[in-house]
């Protein structure tokens, strides 16, 4: 866990969130059953050249898990009054998962803000998605998942990935999986878990399409970074965006699940900063032309 985590007051609910390094913001926005703890990898990168701000959402991490509204347009708002009250009035916005679903959300409702948008992963794109997430939104699952999640299950598996930490063994996509798994042990995370799950997802798949929206704002670059081998959300939905908006920058990672974050860091945060930098070349070759 990050040891310098930051607190917001947001309408009387806490939001923590990690703020990193100085210079254009980059918003990062977890998925869902994330926090912050998921960019670690590439906070450190990023925040060499830009300020890297990473929230934990509400219900999830270290923020507060109200019995409240979870929908897309109430986090799109959440960012929103985040973004105001650290003084960021333009950022790169980058989502995974849920977080992508949000993201595009912010960027119809709230598009002033948003410099360039990258999506890893994300959902929203189409209707597939991963079968224990749409099994998740059956009714009843709030009365499985206290079984599934208690301590006592979770407990060999936290020894078992402790154990390969301690001997060298790198294995960040199941240890991204488990911790994600892990948090459901929480009550209130659970609760908060089925509500966001339940406002996107149902037994069919995805129940929310932003795809006819990556068109109702073309002027900022949008980037989409998939895992070849994403189990959740197939990387057939980030070939669905580039097709309804070509100019999307494409990057598929051979061999990568759906946390290309967690398993190539570097490579994303340097997918990453060559789009921004590359987005300024651009802004300033149009400034020169015009001028």
């Amino acid at each position: 866990m990050f040891t310098d985590m930051k607190f917001l007051d947001v309408h009387g609910e806490r939001v923590a969130y990690v703020d990193e390094g100085s210079g254009e913001a980059i918003l990062l926005l977890h998925g869902i059953l994330g926090s912050s703890q998921t960019w670690r990898a590439v906070i450190g990168p990023l925040s060499r050249n830009y300020r890297v701000v990473a929230p934990d959402l509400l219900g999830h991490g270290n923020s507060t898990k109200p019995r409240s509204d979870y929908s897309l347009g109430a986090l799109s708002v959440l960012v929103r009054d985040i973004l105001d009250q650290l003084g960021i009035a333009r950022a790169t916005i980058v989502g995974h998962s849920l977080g992508g679903g949000i993201a595009m959300q912010f960027v119809y409702q709230h598009p002033e803000y948003v410099q360039r948008l990258v999506l890893i992963g994300s959902g929203g794109l189409g209707p597939d998605v991963g079968l224990l997430l749409r099994a998740a939104s059956l009714p009843g699952a709030e009365l499985v998942l206290p079984v599934i999640a208690a301590r006592r299950v979770l407990a060999p598996g936290d020894r078992v990935f402790s154990w390969l930490r301690k001997a060298g063994v790198e294995a960040p996509r199941g240890e991204e999986m488990w911790r994600h798994y892990s948090s459901l042990s929480d009550g209130p995370t659970r609760q908060a878990f089925l509500r966001t799950l339940r406002s996107v997802v149902d037994h069919r798949g995805q129940a929310v399409s932003a795809l006819s929206r990556l068109n109702s704002r073309t002027d900022f670059p949008v980037m989409a970074i998939w895992g070849e081998k994403d189990s959740m959300i197939p990387v057939q939905h980030a070939y669905a965006a580039k097709e309804v908006r070509p100019d999307v920058r494409l990057e598929v990672l051979p061999g990568v699940g759906h946390f290309p974050h967690a398993e190539r860091p570097a490579l994303v945060a340097e997918l990453i900063d060559h789009f921004i930098s590359a987005g300024r070349a651009a802004a300033a070759a149009r400034a020169g032309i015009e001028s």
